[in-house]
């Protein structure tokens, strides 16, 4: 079983644990011990999980991802008012090859979304999405996969998988699972026009650093509709986060990313959350922990929620248009959007009716404006209903 290789958490990070109080989350986290073994995984909300497996990096690790000292960190932090049950698993170390690890990751994950649990993987290197995505299979048949990155890792044809082309394999590797896929973060000039022109030859939908800087909640809708959420640490600026060579001088600073990550918490339908590319510094594992922190603090503020199913708990609003009314929804409880994709854009499509997408205030002020929104086109010509 694949959850046999799993390497306990080790005796430094223990022993740090019990000088902590109470209220700390290292006193509240159910861990994988050499002494007691795995803990029980009934009720668990979500699991620690760290991949050290760094072979195929882009840019060649000088050292091996220090996840003990993420742990330290993120243990030392005060729990909140949840409800979630929090496990640590332990780390799974690089296999006699790159795809024996793939193989563990894929089975690890799978067997936790089996069982309703969210994997918080730490990986030395993004490639390790891939082997998340593919633990999908047999259990979602299509999954919508969100990036906070400033590159869309498509990578050059023919390359071998690595952390700036595992895209590529997402998109072509059989069964293909993916239905959307949303970047978050990215910044032109590191990214080919090629790559820009594929985004949008496959009706996938990117949105700039700035962009998102300015209005940070536009980040919110878009992950409300993943089930994967893949985060690169680079696209945080390296003065937040690191001053290595690999790190820009442009990115999300560190309250940006936070709240990005309380809004992929919030998401009812993130079933695993990957943090990838991090430095063993002081300052980036302080980051990531507080990354987790509010990753976490998301969940627990998760309600299932549909203008289809509880109608008292909505507003509607009917938008006239030039070639028919648009309906917006707003929650009374999250004050969260959602609209109806007109039946004009899906004509096509077996249902022929309207569907529901996750959407923000500004965009029913600017279909009041009669500015219809891209993505509605994009959604649409994929044959999404």
């Amino acid at each position: 079983m694949a959850f046999d290789f799993l390497v306990p958490v080790s005796d430094k990070v223990l022993a740090h644990n019990e000088l902590l109080p109470s209220q700390s989350i290292g006193k509240n986290t159910y861990i994988h011990t050499e002494k007691d073994g795995l803990p029980v995984l009934a009720n668990a909300t979500v699991a620690l999980l760290g991949v050290r497996e760094s072979r195929n990096a882009y840019e060649k690790k000088h050292e091996k991802l220090d996840v003990s000292a993420i742990r330290l960190q993120f243990y030392k932090l005060l729990i909140g008012n949840w409800n979630a049950t929090i496990v640590d698993l332990g780390d799974i170390e690089e296999g006699a090859t790159v795809e024996d690890t793939y193989f563990v990751v894929k089975e690890v994950v799978a067997g936790l979304l089996e069982e309703d649990i969210i994997p918080i993987i730490l990986g030395a290197t993004q490639d390790i999405t891939y082997p998340a995505y593919r633990a999908f299979d047999g259990i979602r048949e299509m999954i919508n996969l969100v990036a906070i990155d400033s590159r869309f890792d498509f990578g050059i044809e023919d390359e071998l998988i690595s952390s700036h082309s595992y895209m590529s394999k997402i998109i072509t590797d059989k069964p293909n699972n993916l239905f959307n896929f949303s970047n978050i973060g990215y910044q032109s000039y590191f990214n080919a026009q090629e790559e820009i022109d594929l985004m949008e030859r496959l009706f996938f939908d990117a949105y700039r650093l700035g962009e998102v800087a300015n209005d940070i909640s536009l980040a919110e809708p878009v992950l409300r509709n993943a089930h994967m959420v893949s985060l690169d640490l680079r696209s945080v600026k390296a003065s937040e986060i690191s001053m290595s060579a690999n790190f820009s001088p442009n990115g999300f600073n560190g309250r940006e990313i936070c709240a990005i990550s309380r809004y992929a918490g919030i998401s009812d339908k993130v079933s695993v959350f990957g943090l990838y590319e991090m430095e063993n510094t002081v300052q980036s594992q302080q980051l990531i922990a507080q990354i987790i922190w509010y990753f976490i603090e998301g969940i627990n503020f998760r309600i299932k929620e549909s203008p289809y199913t509880k109608t008292d708990d909505f507003v509607k609003y009917n938008v006239p248009s030039e070639d028919e009314e648009l309906v917006f929804y707003k929650s009374l409880l999250t004050e969260r959007w959602w609209t109806e994709v007109p039946s004009i854009f899906t004509s096509h499509t077996k249902a022929n009716t309207p569907a529901l997408l996750p959407c923000t205030e500004k965009d029913y002020v600017d279909a009041c404006n009669q500015q219809i929104p891209e993505r509605w086109f994009k959604a649409y010509k994929k044959g999404f209903n």
